[in-house]
Formats: C-alpha cells, structure tokens, sequence
C-alpha cells in the first residue's frame, strides 16, 4: 500500500548532518549555538563536548549549558538511550560562589553503531537523537532559582513532553531538504521520498495505540489491587483484558512478567500511560506553531520556552500547559498526528 522501504533513507541520515539538524532546530527556535570544545578532554574519545551559548539583546554571548554527546555503543556502556545531568541548574549558590556552579552540564546518550566511514541512522535512530535532544533543552534551558525544582525535576507527566516535541521538527520537509543530503553525494532527500515516509506514518497505529494502551490501563488496575495475598497475576491480567474489550487479534506491548517500566523501580508504576498523554500534550503544542504559520515562530518558540523547558517543577504542569496554550489540552491532534482521526 505505502510503497515504502525505509532503509532507503539511511544514505541522507548521517549521524553528523542529523546532529547539525538538531543543532540548527535548537538555533532557530532558542537561539542557542554549539561551540566544540576541543580542548576538553572527555571520559571516552567518541564523546563530544559543547558550550552552549546564546546572545542577548546587547549583542553578548551568555554560556547557557555545557552540552556533552555521547552517541556511540560501546563496551559496558548501559543500552537504550538517556539524557543525563552531571550538574543540574541552579541560582541557589552561596555567596562569593562563582555562578558558573549553576550551569548545566547535560549529557545525551545514545547508542548507535560506529562505522569506519559515515555512520548512517535509521529515521528511528534520527528520531531518538530529537527525542534525548527534546530532554537535554528541559535541562540546559532550566531557569529555577533551586535545583530541586529544575530541569526534569518535574512530574512524570510532563517529562516526556519537551522530549517529544523536539521530535516533530525532523520530519519537518523544510528541515529535511536541508539536512538529509546523501552521504556520498551530497544529493538532497528526494520529495517522493519525504512524501512516502509522510505517507507511511499512519501504518499501524491503531494496532500500536491499543497495545500501548492496554499495558497502560493494566498497570493502573494492578495499582488499585488492595489485597495481594495469594494473587495471580495471569488470571488478573486475563479477567482485566476481556473487561477492557481486549482485540482478540492483538497482545499486550508488555506482558506483566517483563513489564521492566513497573517493576525494576517504582518511577513508572501506575504511571505508564504518560508516553501517551505527552503525546497529546506534544501534538497539541506544534499544534501551535503551525497555527501561528511558521515552525519556528519567534513568538510561539519563547512561549514554549518559558512554559515547557524552563520552569522545571516551579509551576504545576497543567498551568503551564494553560498558560501556553490558553487552555486545556485536546485530543484531536493526537488522533490526527496518528492518522486515526475520523474522516470528514
């Protein structure tokens, strides 16, 4: 039906111009430039280091966050991908303390495969490198006078919001024709192929969202169980299912024996619906910047700003989400960003 081979767009997905796309998207929105710093030695010679600098209205470079990219896979490196923070921002400094003790250090961890020549992303791949960059703006754009409050210190709710926001700038065509040039020719992404990939990404989303989902009500009806004595977990989770309507044809994402979101630690329990909810959160807000006629809007940008990747934890999050949007979150931009919207 899609025509679609995805693996044709390794070739303009190099991990060097996807990483000047996501420096540029962090430029053109925030004003930040990514100054190398090659004199910092780094923990691992395929790492990476930046200053993170913006210039303000007087025409002065202001350090924001030092920005460390650590993309490769690699001996005991732990897997999957994470934003760290090795110094989370602050304006609580004693005094005589020099407030360069209160600029981030943020680390983004990804785990691609190194090759001897350009090593080539799959768009997932290029898409992870968005998402843990959507983490490190939430921690390099903090503005909390406490650190306790800032960066991703927040709900968790909302903490996958700023992450997948980032997300939609690459699939941007505007972004792509000027980023995704083939690495050998330097040839850029071809329209049909922008537009196939456009195209395919409604496949299977209505089979992903019901087992996303399913795990997701499962995990708060396991959450609710006041008496685990003597309890089986499969009869629970065969009686919840058909209380939900469970599709014959489709399984849970997550049976609850490998549920690791839930049981290797509590940061998740009862909360695994949040992916889903900052979905409707993320679609929402570029919802906004495409209302407003332009993906990099100036105005909308330093709302977004100072509403999801400054404030940390110093505002509820459903205030911030009001204050930014001037009102409630909806739905619809997430049905239609899934292609599961009804047809008119």
């Amino acid at each position: 039906k899609y025509d679609f081979d995805e693996s044709l767009l390794r070739p303009y997905l190099s991990l060097d111009r996807m990483t000047d796309a996501f420096m540029a998207v962090s430029n053109k929105l925030f004003g930040l430039k990514y100054v190398k710093r090659e004199d910092i030695t780094s923990y691992h010679p395929d790492v990476n280091t930046y200053e993170v600098i913006e210039t303000d209205a007087d025409g002065n470079d202001k350090l924001v966050a030092i920005f460390i990219h650590d993309n490769f896979a690699r001996k005991f490196k732990s897997s999957g991908a994470w934003m760290s923070e090795y110094r989370g921002q602050t304006k609580n400094l004693p005094a005589g303390v020099d407030t360069m003790e209160g600029i981030p250090i943020i680390s983004n961890n990804n785990n691609f495969a190194k090759s001897s020549g350009p090593t080539l992303l799959s768009f997932d791949d290029a898409v992870t490198l968005f998402h843990e960059g959507g983490h490190g703006h939430h921690g390099m754009l903090s503005d909390a006078s406490y650190s306790r409050l800032a960066g991703t210190s927040v709900l968790t709710d909302f903490v996958e919001l700023p992450s997948q926001l980032m997300e939609h700038w690459l699939e941007q065509p505007e972004v792509l024709k000027e980023y995704a040039r083939h690495y050998e020719t330097n040839e850029q992404i071809p329209d049909e192929l922008i537009a196939k990939l456009k195209a395919a990404k409604s496949f299977n989303q209505g089979f992903e969202t019901i087992e996303y989902t399913a795990c997701a009500l499962l995990d708060m009806a396991l959450h609710q169980v006041e008496d685990y004595d003597n309890f089986d977990v499969a009869k629970f989770e065969e009686e919840e299912l058909n209380r939900l309507g469970m599709p014959k044809g489709i399984v849970m994402r997550h049976r609850p024996a490998h549920f690791q979101h839930l049981f290797c630690s509590n940061s998740y329990a009862a909360g695994y619906y949040v992916y889903l909810w900052a979905e409707v959160l993320d679609a929402d807000v570029f919802a906004a910047f495409k209302e407003a006629g332009n993906i990099f809007d100036k105005k909308t940008a330093l709302k977004a700003r100072e509403f999801i990747y400054s404030s940390g934890n110093t505002v509820a999050p459903d205030e911030l989400f009001r204050q930014f949007r001037g009102r409630d979150p909806e739905i619809q931009f997430m049905l239609e960003k899934k292609g599961l919207a009804a047809q008119s």
